[in-house]
Order: structure tokens, then C-alpha cells, then sequence
């Protein structure tokens, strides 16, 4: 059974930074793409970053340039470096993993960007 366990989350001043980690379990995790979602009170779920099997990366216009997602596929983790934060990127964070038509997701930490 894959599991997906985000770690990271807190509150945070504007400008400030956090990093998230996803680590995952009962895959092959190298094998997977990974992305990272997140969902605001009221709002849909949004792709934030997503990385490939082979390390390519993609980002959302709105996180380019400030977020970086990275992967160690020996330690099975998905990472999420989040830099010059605004209040507009406070969510819950998901991370997802996806495999041809298999999608797992992890429980979500919450970010809060406030002053």
C-alpha cells in the first residue's frame, strides 16, 4: 500500500521561507512522477510543481522562480523549497504521486503565510 507523508508545514512570515518533504512508501519511488497540489479555504486544487521520473520539473507561473521541488530517490522523499512566500501561497500542501493511471495522494500540511 503506498503511503505519503508530508512534513513542513507551519506558519510563516511574508518573505520568509519553508521547506516540505514528502516521504513516500510501498512504491517504487523512482519510478514515479511526483507533484505537489495545494488547496486554499473556498478554492480548487491547484498543481504547484511536479517532477518527473527522469528529474524534469514544471512549475506553476505563479510559485516560478520562488518554489523548487526536488527528489532523492534513495531516501524515497519529494522535496518542496519554498522561498520569498506571500500570503496568497498559504494552503494545505499535498503531495501526489503518480504512476501511468495509479495516483496516490499523502493528508495534506498546512502552510500559513501571515504577518
Amino acid at each position: 500500500q503506498i503511503q505519503l507523508v508530508e512534513s513542513g508545514g507551519g506558519l510563516v512570515q511574508p518573505g520568509g521561507s519553508l521547506r516540505l518533504s514528502c516521504a513516500a512508501s510501498g512504491l517504487t519511488f523512482s519510478s514515479y512522477a511526483m507533484r505537489w497540489y495545494r488547496q486554499a479555504p473556498g478554492k480548487e486544487r491547484e498543481l504547484v510543481a511536479g517532477i518527473t521520473s527522469a528529474g524534469g520539473t514544471n512549475y506553476a507561473e505563479s510559485v516560478k522562480d520562488r518554489f523548487t521541488i526536488s527528489r532523492d530517490n534513495a531516501k524515497k522523499t519529494v522535496y518542496l523549497q519554498m522561498n520569498s512566500l506571500k500570503p496568497e501561497d498559504t494552503a494545505v500542501y499535498y503531495c501526489n504521486a503518480q504512476y501511468l493511471l495509479l495516483r496516490s495522494w499523502g493528508q495534506g500540511t498546512q502552510v500559513t503565510v501571515s504577518s
